[in-house]
């Protein structure tokens, strides 16, 4: 059908310069002329272009291609108008090749698309022809104000350290503590990209060649020879105002404490990520005696990050602990003039994090009165953040559990579960309560509920614990030690081994509440025989006291050597319903009583903003 319709106009055309008269084009040619044809891709622009090089050929052998029709004034590319006929094709036609020297007069000139901004080399080819679509770099920054994701991705990582010291700035002189906390929550995201070569250069664009500090930090991460001169590299990816922003720290200028620590930060977190633990541990004790020389409030949340990496470090120093002359023994004075300092200052982010590490420090080396006695004669503030919270419950509970205190073990252990952060990364220390917890369910001879073992970031690493469960749950006492003995390791890197071992008595306990259920009337050799105890003596010891705890309900014959068991009455006339329902409602109390704490504490905030 093309080819018929192009012999007919050839046909009319041929006639009509025979008669005198001027070619008239049809519909489309007289569209065509008061406007240019659209294209929308380079695609079409190719199948427009394959029949005017055929035309071109016709008009030649016809006579009528010796001078070109030109219409209006306006200049036109290669003398040839812009605004002749376009004939369409087939797709599936293939398209005719014409030769050089057709190519070289028959040129369509298309208007450029609406999309397309930018300068005219990209939008031509090697024949001169316009090309229709958008090149690499006009799709890639598209792309880039589409998603703002990937903008992020491609934003280096010293940009983003250079961008954090306009927060720091707006921290210090609107006194506000929110900047500092934005810029260490970023940390994580900078974290991924750190290297020697990012800190060098946003040492040597921070400072002047002669800075003290820029020299410790530089010696730090092995970057002495580093020069002190604007680098480019990454001036391309530098957005908008943003870069005016990152710049507003030059060498000439003085720099804040405030970026000399987050700097020093982003050091020992490069330091102890490259395990350079020597190193890091002396670079974080001339970090903490020159903190202690500042007296900034400012400083605050930057000091508390700074003491929890310098207690780091000294935990992975030889010897380790539970050794008595382990490392980390030499950083508790530091750590005691620091809480005593932050006390003083009303620094509440240095005072929560210390009194942390403090506990930490004594429960590594089981030093338990010790830490005792901190929680004893230490208040621990109230408005510290939740993950400090989280942690000061767990050193706590964990405490009071080898104290033999299991119900305000048991008390602590919940509020640090229930604190615990959602997070991917705190994981660990959700299951290290999670594990604490089961245990002190059992020494306070409880079974804990099977959907705690059933949670998606809990199931792999409770699994000993579920066989434990299991195991006191049935009351056998071979069962029992062969759940001990195959899972050893698991419970002394978990450190609750000594914990666990206080389960035995439990384990027998169990086992004659479950007798006392099962036989009204059970001889002392018998019990002997189901539990493996020693003698019929023992026996008698540990049901007597049973009896006493009312733990079980029954009478034992000293003469006959058995043990009666008494009948089951209704539970409901006995304590236990109260004493359940108790409980809850002191649970619902409490919750209530925090709600409104936090709730004053909103509004207050939002009056001292109003």
């Amino acid at each position: 059908m093309p080819g018929e319709r192009r012999n007919l106009r050839s046909n009319k055309e041929s006639s009509s310069s025979t008669n005198g008269e001027k070619p008239r084009s049809n519909s489309q040619s007289s569209s065509a002329k008061d406007k240019p044809v659209p294209t929308r891709s380079t695609s079409s622009r190719s199948k427009a272009s394959a029949p005017v090089s055929k035309k071109s050929a016709a008009s030649e052998k016809d006579g009528t291609g010796s001078k070109p029709r030109t219409k209006g004034t306006e200049s036109v590319e290669n003398g040839v108008n812009g605004i002749d006929d376009v004939d369409m094709v087939d797709e599936n036609q293939e398209p005719v090749k014409s030769n050089g020297a057709a190519d070289e007069e028959m040129t369509v000139v298309v208007p450029p698309s609406k999309t397309s901004k930018l300068p005219s080399e990209h939008g031509e080819d090697h024949q001169g022809d316009t090309t229709m679509g958008n090149p690499p770099e006009a799709a890639s920054g598209e792309a880039d104000k589409i998603d703002p994701k990937v903008k992020a991705v491609t934003v280096c990582a010293a940009t983003d350290i250079k961008g954090n010291y306009v927060l720091l700035e707006r921290a210090v002189s609107q006194f506000d503590a929110r900047f500092t906390l934005r810029v260490l929550r970023s940390i994580s995201s900078i974290r991924k990209h750190l290297s020697s070569d990012i800190l060098a250069q946003a040492i040597t664009e921070t400072y002047s060649a002669s800075s003290p500090m820029a020299k410790a930090l530089l010696a730090a991460i092995g970057k002495e020879d580093a020069a002190f001169e604007a680098v480019d590299s990454f001036s391309e990816m530098e957005i908008g105002s943003q870069k005016d922003k990152a710049k507003t720290t030059s060498a000439g200028k003085d720099v804040l404490p405030e970026i000399d620590f987050y700097l020093a930060i982003l050091v020992q977190i490069f330091l102890y990520d490259n395990q350079t633990v020597e190193f890091g541990a002396k670079f974080s004790t001339n970090l903490v005696e020159k903190l202690r020389t500042l007296n900034r409030r400012t400083l605050d949340p930057l000091s508390a990050r700074v003491y929890f990496y310098y207690s780091l470090f000294f935990e992975q120093l030889a010897p380790l602990p539970p050794s008595p002359i382990a490392s980390v023994v030499s950083i508790r004075q530091p750590l005691l003039q620091a809480l005593r300092t932050s006390v003083l200052r009303k620094d509440q982010d240095t005072r929560a994090t210390v009194t942390t590490l403090l506990l930490r420090n004594y429960l590594s080396t089981s030093h338990i009165s010790q830490a005792d006695l901190l929680v004893s004669h230490s208040e621990f503030p109230a408005a510290a953040s939740n993950n400090q919270i989280a942690r000061y419950l767990y050193y706590l509970g964990r405490i009071r559990a080898i104290q033999l205190s299991y119900t305000e073990a048991h008390e602590h252990l919940i509020g640090a579960t229930r604190k615990s952060p959602s997070s991917h990364s705190a994981g660990g220390f959700y299951q290290a309560a999670s594990k604490l917890l089961v245990v002190v369910e059992l020494l306070m001879g409880d079974i804990p509920d099977r959907a705690l073992f059933r949670q998606p970031s809990l199931e792999h690493a409770m699994q000993p614990y579920l066989s434990l469960v299991q195991a006191v749950r049935v009351g056998k006492i071979d069962g029992f030690l062969n759940v001990v003995q195959t899972h050893n390791a698991v419970f002394r890197r978990d450190g609750t081994y000594t914990l666990i071992l206080r389960l035995r008595q439990n384990v027998i306990k169990t086992g004659i509440r479950m007798m006392s259920l099962s036989y009204a009337k059970i001889s002392l050799r018998d019990i002997c025989m189901k539990l493996d105890l020693d003698s019929e003596e023992s026996a008698e010891y540990i049901v007597a006291k049973l009896i006493r705890d009312g733990v079980i309900e029954a009478t034992l014959d000293h003469e006959q050597a058995f043990m009666k068991s008494k009948e089951i009455g209704d539970v409901y006339a006995t304590k236990e319903p109260g004493e359940a329902f108790h409980d809850r409602i002191q649970a619902c109390l409490a919750l209530h009583d925090e709600s409104v704490k936090a709730r004053k504490s909103v509004n207050a905030a939002c009056t001292l903003r109003s």
